[in-house]
C-alpha cells in the first residue's frame, strides 16, 4: 500500500516539476531544484522522445551541477536523439576527464558509434560496457554486438555472439531471429529454416518470421513450402507488400502465371507502382502468349525504370516472337548495354543472331555467355550445335578446349560423344558413352525405357539429354 502511495506521490511531484520547467522554457524564473528532480525531468523527456526539451533540461541542470557527469551524459543522449552525433561524441569524450567511466557511459558511446556506422568502435565499447556491468541483463547487449558484426559482414562471429546471448537468456527471441538471418546470409538455409521455425513456434503471429521462412524455402527452390510460409505472412498482415511480391515470384517459378499476376498487382496496390513488378507481370503474360499485354507491362516498367535490363530483354523477346527478330536484337542489345556482364542476355542475343543467320555474331555471344556462365548446359549445347552445323571438327576442338578449362558442365561429355559419333570415331563414342552410363546409372530421375539406335536400351536420365544434342531416338514399344 505504501509503495503505491509513494508511486502516486512521485508522479504528482514529477507532474508539478514538469509544469514548472515548462514555464521556465517560456521565460518564467523558477526556484532551485535538487539534482534528483531535474534528473527525473530529463529522463521523462528522453523516454518520451522529446530530445529538444531533454537537452534544455540537461543544460539547465549543468548550470547548477556542472561537475555531475550524469547530466553531461544525458545531454549527449539528447543530442544523439537530435542527430547531432559528433557533438554528442565530443561531450562523451570529455566525460573521461571526470574518471567516471560507467556501464551507461560505454553503452551510450557504443550506441553513438553504431549510429555513425563505426561498427568496430561500437563493438569495442559494447564489450567495455559488459566489463562494467553489475547484474544487468546482458543478452540485449550481446544482440547489439552481433548486429554490428552483421554490419561488418562477419555473420559467423555474429552467430557466435548470438549464441552467447541465448545462453544468458534462452527466451531472447530477437537473438534467435537474428541467428536464422545470419544462417540465411551464409547460405545455410536448412539451419535458417530450423531457427525460423523454432522462432515461429514461440511467435506464431510474427509475419516477418513467416516471410523470411518463405524466403529461405524459395532459395532452396522448395516453392510449395515457400507458398505456405508466404500465405501465413499475408494472413497475419495482408498489407505486407514484400510478402505479396515474393509469393508472386514463387507462383511464377511454378508457372502459375495468373496467381503470380494477382499478387504482383496486390503488392503494387499496397506499396505503389514498381518497375520490377510490372516487368515480371510482363513475363507472365509472355508465357501466357498474351503478347500485347506483355508489351504493355514491359513498357510500363521502363517508364518507371528506363535502365531495367530485364524489361528491355522482355520487349526484345516479344519482338522476336512476333517475327521481328532484327528489331528484337536492337532491344536485347539495349538490355546488354545496361547489364554488360549478364551471360543470360548474351545467350538470348546469340540465339537471335543465329535465327537471322549471322553465325559469326551468334558464335561470339555464345562464347561470351559461357565465359560468364560456364555451367550453362543449354548455352553450351546451343553453341556446339551451331559449330557442328558447319564443321564438326571445329566444334570438337572448341569443346575440348572448353572441357580443359571447365569441368563443371555436366552435358559436355554427352556433346563429346555426339561429336565422336559424327566424326566417325565410333569406338571412342561407344567407350565414352559407356563411361557416361556408369557415372549416371544410379540416377533414377529420368525415363527408364528409352531406346537409342546402335546404343541399345538405357536406364538413366542421360537419355533426355540426348534429345538436346541431336541424337535420333524413339520411344521403345511396351506390351500392355
Amino acid at each position: 500500500m505504501f509503495d503505491d502511495e509513494d508511486d502516486d506521490s512521485g508522479e504528482r511531484f514529477l507532474k508539478e516539476d514538469l509544469e514548472q520547467f515548462e514555464s521556465y522554457l517560456e521565460g518564467v524564473q523558477i526556484g532551485f531544484m535538487d539534482s534528483d528532480r531535474i534528473e527525473a525531468i530529463v529522463d521523462h523527456y528522453l523516454i518520451n522522445g522529446n530530445f529538444s526539451k531533454a537537452k534544455s533540461a540537461a543544460e539547465f541542470a549543468l548550470v547548477h551541477f556542472s561537475y555531475n557527469h550524469l547530466f553531461h551524459l544525458r545531454k549527449a543522449q539528447a543530442l544523439s536523439g537530435l542527430g547531432k552525433l559528433h557533438e554528442a561524441l565530443d561531450i562523451i569524450d570529455s566525460i573521461e576527464n571526470f574518471g567516471m567511466l560507467s556501464f551507461e557511459y560505454f553503452l551510450t558511446k557504443a550506441a553513438l558509434f553504431s549510429q555513425l556506422k563505426d561498427s568496430k568502435n561500437a563493438i569495442k565499447n559494447y564489450n567495455l560496457a559488459i566489463d562494467e556491468a553489475a547484474g544487468e541483463d546482458l543478452d540485449d547487449i550481446y544482440l547489439d554486438i552481433a548486429m554490428e558484426y552483421q554490419n561488418l559482414g562477419n555473420f559467423k562471429e555474429a552467430i557466435s555472439i548470438l549464441k552467447t546471448a541465448l545462453m544468458v537468456n534462452s527466451e531472447n527471441e530477437g537473438a534467435l531471429y537474428e541467428i536464422a538471418f545470419c544462417y540465411d546470409q551464409l547460405g545455410d538455409y536448412s539451419l535458417a529454416i530450423e531457427c525460423y521455425t523454432q522462432f515461429i513456434d514461440e511467435n506464431p503471429y510474427s509475419f516477418t518470421a513467416w516471410y523470411n521462412l518463405g524466403n529461405a524455402y524459395s532459395k532452396i527452390e522448395n516453392y510449395e513450402k515457400a507458398l505456405w510460409a508466404y500465405d501465413y505472412s499475408i494472413l497475419i498482415n495482408s498489407n505486407f507488400g514484400p510478402a505479396h511480391f515474393n509469393l508472386a515470384n514463387a507462383f511464377l517459378s511454378q508457372e502459375k502465371f495468373f496467381k503470380a499476376i494477382e499478387h504482383f498487382n496486390e503488392c503494387m496496390r499496397i506499396d505503389g507502382d514498381d518497375a520490377t513488378a510490372y516487368c515480371y507481370i510482363g513475363e507472365c503474360y509472355e508465357q501466357l502468349n498474351e503478347l500485347e499485354l506483355s508489351k504493355h507491362n514491359y513498357k510500363r516498367s521502363l517508364e518507371l525504370a528506363p535502365m531495367l535490363s530485364e524489361a528491355w530483354l522482355g520487349l526484345g523477346i516479344i519482338e522476336d516472337l512476333e517475327g521481328k527478330t532484327n528489331e528484337g536484337i536492337i532491344l536485347i542489345e539495349k538490355a546488354l548495354e545496361f547489364d554488360p556482364q549478364n551471360g543470360g542476355i548474351m545467350h538470348v542475343l546469340a540465339g537471335a543472331y543465329e535465327k537471322i543467320e549471322d553465325f559469326e555474331q551468334a558464335a561470339s555471344f555464345y562464347k561470351q555467355s559461357l565465359e560468364i556462365n560456364p555451367n550453362d548446359e543449354e548455352c553450351l549445347s546451343d553453341y556446339i550445335e551451331l559449330l557442328t552445323e558447319s564443321s564438326p571438327q571445329e566444334a570438337f576442338v572448341v569443346l575440348k578446349e572448353f572441357m580443359d578449362k571447365h569441368d563443371g558442365n555436366k552435358i559436355s561429355s554427352i556433346l563429346e560423344v555426339n561429336l565422336f559419333w559424327l566424326l566417325g570415331q565410333r569406338e571412342e563414342a561407344l567407350h565414352l558413352f559407356s563411361k557416361c552410363l556408369k557415372e549416371n546409372g544410379n540416377n533414377d530421375e529420368g525415363p527408364s525405357d528409352w531406346y537409342v539406335p546402335e546404343f541399345g536400351t538405357i536406364i538413366m536420365p542421360i537419355a533426355s539429354v540426348l534429345l538436346i544434342v541431336g541424337y535420333s531416338y524413339r520411344r521403345k514399344e511396351t506390351d500392355n
